[in-house]
């Protein structure tokens, strides 16, 4: 049986339609991209993006080996609610943020063996991401590999509408996080969006 309250975060927002779609899917989080990506946003940008989010739906924003000052910034204006990395910071890094800021942290692992999960559980973060690198593989790993965690994770890496209840289903995460899944030619797609919340809310 799929776990209840299974969360949804629909990552790799750029565009005002994007927000539109996630405004009618009414995912749990959405994301923001500043790293280097084809998904990636300016601040500004982002700023103008979340003026138009539905209240309720919590905006991320995913940093790789940023500076701490950077992500800050990005908190303290009011761009986004919880911080996600996907670089090498560790657990030093973490503390320090946690010295001045409550936003929740999301720290990527990667999962290419069994252990590695559970070898990152001291990390002071809120939550793990996995995903096959660490984040932004785009592709699926063996989630058998995962084992069993004491602590909440986010589960990521070429989730699809295809995947999605099997994924949920064999792993029973915090929450499911998707991009690349919910995409045509490389930009997010409004009836992808719909159709992926629509099933896991239905599944669970």
């Amino acid at each position: 049986m799929v776990r209840k309250l299974v969360k949804i975060k629909i990552c790799g927002l750029s565009r005002s339609c994007d927000i539109d779609a996630a405004n009618a899917a009414k995912p749990d989080y959405i994301g923001f991209v500043f790293a280097k990506s084809q998904r990636k946003v300016t601040p500004d940008q982002a700023f103008t993006l979340r003026q138009s989010l539905t209240q309720g739906i919590i905006p991320v924003g995913v940093f790789v080996n940023e500076s701490i000052n950077t992500v800050l910034s990005m908190v303290t204006s009011g761009i986004i609610d919880v911080i996600q990395l996907h670089g090498d910071e560790n657990e030093a890094y973490i503390q320090t943020l946690r010295t001045k800021t409550t936003a929740p942290i999301i720290k990527a692992v990667p999962v290419l063996k069994a252990g590695d999960a559970q070898s990152q559980m001291a990390l002071p973060a809120d939550f793990l991401l996995l995903d096959q690198k660490g984040g932004g593989s785009g592709r699926p790993f063996d989630w058998t590999l995962i084992g069993e965690l004491e602590r909440p994770f986010f589960l990521a890496g070429g989730l699809d509408i295809d995947n999605i209840t099997t994924a949920v289903q064999s792993t029973s995460p915090f929450a499911v996080d998707i991009s690349s899944g919910v995409e045509t030619d490389g930009l997010k797609d409004f009836d992808k969006i719909q159709a992926i919340v629509r099933k896991v809310r239905k599944a669970i």
